[in-house]
């Protein structure tokens, strides 16, 4: 005797959209929104790792998160990097005039020379 069991319907695992955008905004703040796109893609990326971890199998895109969050720290520390040189920049250019001034006090006024 044969049985007719009707196909049992198993739902697809579906792609995280926090882990899509964590990737997308990953790639912008490498490229177009530096500091706008690293934070999103950080924040939403762990957000997504969370979702799928916390899924029991029916969301993935646990590597599109990582990925996203490894792009927004890259990002975010080559932002932070900038930001030191611009300082350590400014402070050496201001150093050098200090300096400047200090060994040149025995010139004339400027307006003496005029």
């Amino acid at each position: 005797m044969a049985y007719n069991q009707p196909p049992m319907y198993v739902q697809p695992a579906r792609t995280s959209t926090m882990a899509i955008v964590s990737l997308i905004a990953g790639i912008a703040g490498l490229s177009i929104f530096p500091v706008l796109g690293s934070i999103i893609a950080v924040v939403t990326g762990h957000m997504a790792r969370g979702e799928v971890r916390n899924s029991g199998g029916q969301v993935t895109g646990d590597g599109l998160a990582l990925a996203g969050l490894i792009m927004g720290y890259i990002g975010l520390g080559l932002t932070l990097l900038g930001i030191c040189l611009v300082v350590l920049w400014f402070v050496f250019i201001a150093g050098m005039f200090g300096f400047v001034a200090t060994q040149s006090s025995h010139l004339p006024p400027l307006a003496l020379l005029m």
